[in-house]
C-alpha cells in the first residue's frame, strides 16, 4: 500500500511538473506571432506598391501573347518600365474590352493601358494620363478592291471592333453601312480574311502591323490615314492621384531615351516621332 502510495505521488508530482512545461511552452508559443507580427509591420513599409494593371490582350503590336501565352507589346513593356520608374511593382491581367472601364470603376484593378483613346465620353467616366501614343483611323480592305472611306457602305458589309473610336466613326459618318461590331481585334481579321466582312475600319498602330504579317499580304491601307487628332492615354479611376504618379515616370522615361528604346522595335523612327510628339506636354 506504501508503496502505490509513493508511485501515485510520484505521478503527481510529474504531472505538476509537465503542466508547467506545457504552459510555459503555451506562454513561449504565444510570444512568437507577436514578434513575428511586428516584423511584418516594420517590413511593410519598405515593400513597393503594387498597381493592379488591365490590358486587353489582342491588339498587335500594343499588348498581346506570345506563343507562351506570356503578355507581350508595346504597352507591356511601357507600363512595366513606368512601374521601375515608380519603384512601383506592376500586376498585369488581360481583360474583356467591353469590362475594362467597369472593371476600374468596381476597384478590381487600378489602371489600363489598352490602346484606350482619350474621348469625351470616357472622361466623364474615368481620367487619363498625358497621352504615350498618337493614332489614326484607316480603311483596310483587299488588294485591288475600289472600296473607299467615301462609301456610304449600304450594300457592303464592313467592320470594326465594338466601342472604339473606329466604331463610333463609322456610326456617326456612315449610318447606313452594313456594320460589323467585334469583341476583339483578332476576330475581325478573321473574318475580313474569310470575306464575311469586306473591309475593315481600324486604328493604324494595330491595322498596320497586321499588314506586315502573313495573314495581311493580301490587304492594303485605302486611302490616307484620317481622323488623326487621336490620341491614346492610361486610364486610372476619377481624382486618382496615380494619373500624376504616371504622368511624372513617363517625361523621365522621354527624358532619358528610355521611350525611344521601348518604342523603336514597334514602329520605327516616324511613328515614334509622332508618339513623342503627341506626350510632349
Amino acid at each position: 500500500m506504501t508503496t502505490a502510495i509513493k508511485s501515485k505521488s510520484k505521478w503527481a508530482a510529474l504531472s505538476v511538473a509537465l503542466s508547467g512545461l506545457m504552459l510555459a511552452a503555451c506562454s513561449n508559443s504565444s510570444e512568437a506571432p507577436e514578434a513575428g507580427e511586428a516584423t511584418a509591420a516594420a517590413n511593410t513599409d519598405s515593400t513597393e506598391q503594387t498597381i493592379r494593371i488591365a490590358t486587353e490582350s489582342s491588339y498587335k503590336p500594343l499588348s498581346y501573347t506570345d506563343a507562351d501565352g506570356k503578355l507581350i507589346g508595346f504597352e507591356i513593356d511601357l507600363i512595366n518600365a513606368l512601374c521601375d520608374e515608380m519603384a512601383a511593382k506592376c500586376d498585369i491581367s488581360s481583360q474583356e474590352w467591353d469590362g475594362l472601364i467597369p472593371g476600374l470603376q468596381a476597384k478590381k484593378f487600378d489602371a489600363i493601358i489598352a490602346g484606350m483613346s482619350i474621348t469625351p465620353e470616357r472622361l466623364e467616366k474615368v481620367d487619363f494620363t498625358d497621352p504615350y501614343l498618337s493614332n489614326g483611323l484607316i480603311l483596310v480592305a483587299k488588294k485591288g478592291d475600289e472600296v473607299s472611306v467615301e462609301d456610304d457602305f449600304s450594300d457592303v458589309s464592313v467592320g470594326a471592333q465594338r466601342a472604339t473610336i473606329a466604331a463610333q466613326y463609322i456610326e456617326e459618318t456612315h449610318p447606313k453601312a452594313k456594320l460589323n461590331l467585334y469583341d476583339t481585334q483578332e476576330n475581325a481579321y478573321l473574318d475580313l480574311t474569310s470575306s464575311r466582312i469586306r473591309a475593315l475600319f481600324s486604328d493604324k498602330v494595330t491595322a498596320a502591323h497586321w499588314l506586315m504579317s502573313d495573314e495581311g499580304q493580301a490587304f492594303e491601307q485605302k486611302g490616307e490615314e484620317f481622323n488623326s487628332d487621336d490620341t491614346m492615354g492610361i486610364a486610372v479611376r476619377k481624382g486618382d492621384e496615380l494619373a500624376g504618379k504616371f504622368n511624372t515616370a513617363l517625361q523621365a522615361l522621354k527624358a532619358s531615351g528610355k521611350y525611344d528604346e521601348i518604342s523603336a522595335p514597334y514602329f520605327g523612327t516616324s511613328t515614334t516621332a509622332a508618339a513623342q510628339e503627341a506626350t510632349a506636354q
